[in-house]
């Protein structure tokens, strides 16, 4: 999967279908593989300005094992490609760049979708139902000579614009520069945009980007998992980078076979000294990301009576021993030698762990009874935190209104007006955090 999104493969795989369904794939940008299309490109650009002069484009440069928006670059002519970096050894995919995104507070952003692929036979995948906008932290112009290399104005990505000295960390989940996307559709809905049609088109996009891409992931799935094996084989969590157009129709930039599932920031305490914070934003997205995967995984999905009383830690079972489980499976994986950019485990890593836990505690029962009666146990326990800092919360509140608030102008949502559209009480009791969508 991981070799099946990258940069070339996806250009490759869509285009395929863009040459068969032209106006069925009409939501990925153009795009040309560097070097090999170089020469093709530059004849292409050619041809499309001799024949719209007025046509003054831009470009962006993607180097084809690149995240995080490392190696990205914009460019204004073919000639601008940096050739002395040696596209043989760093292979990279060119694209028409989106100069007219759609713009919230005069700031540029994208949306990460989480996408469930579920089973290749038949096909099946989960949607959820929120995600992530990530913004850029410098207001938004159409890209100059001048201001071409301004990359926290053109680039969303998270991890170049937390460096940002404008990048926001809100206790809210519908402010700051990393927002719900439920939030931003609230503000899009308040201003009649169609939110219907904006999630079929979106929906859409997804379903048409893995359909393009299963061809191939079949060869290599079947190879490796003989046809008839009996039980539940592999699954994966897909992170759908999405930008909006001015217009509203979505745009896909790039698939990620390995989305991070952090859900804490780094912050500078004093020069050179950070720690770990909770990002509420994160937590309210991935948690019901990885409880409905989990749950949706299940082979069985018997509903389990709640074990509230249980708990965690007993004499068979100590903290101790957790942290060992920890150490063991993280050094397993870390040396398998999959790509790792960030502390912690891998979700593959983590689901290991997960089961492992749940077989220690629930030695009686079915592994599928294990693992949904581990689930309603954090559930219970996560709910109880989300009491506790809501109360905290109301105390805030008061005391802040006690002070006397302005609102500033604009979009803004105040809490008068709009409660978070989502909240793990009610994801908790519902499996809802996903659309299903069979094809």
């Amino acid at each position: 999967m991981t070799e099946m999104v990258r940069k070339i493969t996806l250009s490759r795989a869509v285009r395929t279908m863009q040459d068969l369904f032209p106006e069925e794939y009409n939501f990925y940008p153009h795009s040309w593989i560097l070097p090999e299309e170089f020469p093709l490109f530059v004849a292409e650009v050619r041809m499309m300005k001799e024949s719209d002069p007025p046509w003054k484009p831009t470009f962006i440069v993607k180097p084809d094992g690149g995240c995080q928006g490392d190696g990205i670059y914009l460019i204004k002519d073919p000639s601008d490609i940096r050739m002395a970096g040696n596209l043989q050894s760093r292979p990279a995919v060119v694209q028409e760049y989106i100069s007219k995104p759609l713009l919230i507070d005069k700031l540029k952003f994208d949306i990460r979708l989480y996408v469930l692929l579920k089973s290749l036979e038949p096909l099946e995948i989960y949607i959820a139902k929120d995600g992530l906008s990530r913004f850029c932290t410098e207001p938004y112009q159409e890209p100059t000579l001048k201001n071409l290399h301004q990359v926290f104005m053109h680039l969303t990505n998270y991890s170049l614009n937390i460096h940002s000295g404008n990048f926001i960390h809100s206790d809210n989940v519908n402010t700051g520069s990393k927002r719900t996307f439920s939030s931003v559709l609230y503000r899009l809905s308040s201003k009649g945009v169609d939110i219907k049609k904006l999630w079929s088109d979106i929906i859409s996009l997804v379903i048409k980007t893995v359909i393009a891409l299963t061809p191939e992931l079949k060869v290599y799935y079947q190879s490796d998992i003989p046809a008839g094996k009996p039980g539940p084989t592999c699954f994966q969590i897909l992170g759908f980078d999405i930008l909006l157009m001015k217009n509203l129709e979505p745009v896909l930039l790039e698939v990620n076979a390995n989305p991070s599932m952090r859900i804490e920031h780094e912050q500078e305490l004093s020069p050179g000294v950070f720690e770990n914070v909770p990002s509420p934003v994160d937590e309210e997205i991935k948690v019901a990301v990885i409880r409905d995967t989990l749950r949706l995984m299940d082979p069985y999905k018997k509903k389990k009576k709640d074990n509230q009383n249980c708990k965690l830690s007993n004499s068979n079972f100590t903290m101790a021993s957790v942290d060992i489980l920890y150490i063991d499976i993280t050094r397993r994986w870390n040396s398998t030698g999959l790509d790792q950019r960030e502390s912690g485990m891998c979700l593959q890593a983590f689901v290991e762990a997960f089961f492992c836990l749940a077989q220690r505690r629930y030695k009686s029962l079915p592994l599928h009874e294990q693992v949904a009666s581990l689930i309603d146990f954090c559930e219970y326990h996560l709910a109880i935190l989300d009491e506790k800092r809501l109360v905290c919360s109301r105390g805030m509140t008061e005391r802040r209104a006690a002070l006397g608030t302005c609102q500033p102008d604009g979009l803004h949502l105040t809490a008068a007006t709009h409660a978070p559209l989502l909240n793990r009480m009610t994801a908790a009791n519902k499996l809802t955090d996903y659309r299903n969508h069979r094809s």
